[in-house]
């Protein structure tokens, strides 16, 4: 018999952060936060949720901010 599985990411969810200041290029409303869900599957049918990763990205200078790095107010905004 042979079992097809492994990981796979799902559907990547995004929402803008409008009330939160980017601490690299001092602009606000830039921020994007993402948040992407990792699943393990069988035979490719997800199965359940191994981790998810979450980041915000600055659309003016680009600059990336991990969950370990969210300030407070992006915290906040993300509820």
């Amino acid at each position: 018999m042979i079992l097809f599985f492994g990981t796979k990411t799902g559907k990547k969810e995004t929402k803008a952060l409008r009330n939160t200041i980017c601490r690299y290029c001092s602009q606000m409303g830039t921020l994007t936060a993402v948040s992407q869900p990792n699943y393990f599957h069988l035979f490719w049918i997800p199965l359940f949720k191994i981790s998810v990763s979450r980041y915000a990205e600055c659309s003016h200078c680009r600059r990336v901010y991990y969950k370990e790095d969210f300030t407070p107010e992006m915290k906040k905004e993300l509820g």
